[in-house]
């Protein structure tokens, strides 16, 4: 547990800034339905910052480079370094479905020793987790079993 008590520490302020940028840009741009750092166990001290939103599908590129500028912008050179990338999951991926299974729509939740999107997780520090509520392929869904 001490550990995971220094962990913590090491990344609250990334978190409170992250946090920050996530408001602003959800403002901006529309909600998060996830907003997270995940620290895998092949990784030490490496996190990855995983998003999704319905915004970030209309176009992938033209947001990631939106996140990462506002990220680059507002972290010092020694936080970013503790970042390793922003990886965009897409609104159908099955690991965003079972996540959101697996711990229900979640703010400033922290898992520990965990397995999602296949990957061996020490820590995940989920700042925003929703259910998909009437999104895109959920509505597409709807309407081709109505057509």
């Amino acid at each position: 547990m001490k550990e995971m008590v220094e962990i913590e520490k090491e990344i609250e302020n990334i978190v409170r800034k992250l946090k920050g940028y996530e408001k602003t840009m959800a403002e901006k741009k529309g909600p998060f339905d996830l907003f997270g750092l995940f620290l895998r166990d092949d990784a030490p001290g490496k996190w990855d910052l995983l998003v999704a939103a319905e915004w970030i599908e209309e176009n992938k590129e033209g947001s990631l480079k939106y996140i990462v500028d506002m990220v680059q912008k507002g972290l010092s050179k020694e936080e970013l370094m503790k970042l390793s990338r922003v990886v965009v999951v897409d609104e159908g991926n099955l690991g965003l479905d079972g996540l959101y299974r697996a711990v229900g729509s979640a703010r400033d939740t922290k898992i520990y020793n965990s397995n999602f999107f296949g990957l061996q997780l020490k820590y995940v520090y989920l700042m925003t987790l929703r259910g998909k509520r009437g999104g895109k392929k959920e509505r597409r869904r709807e309407e081709e079993g109505s057509a």
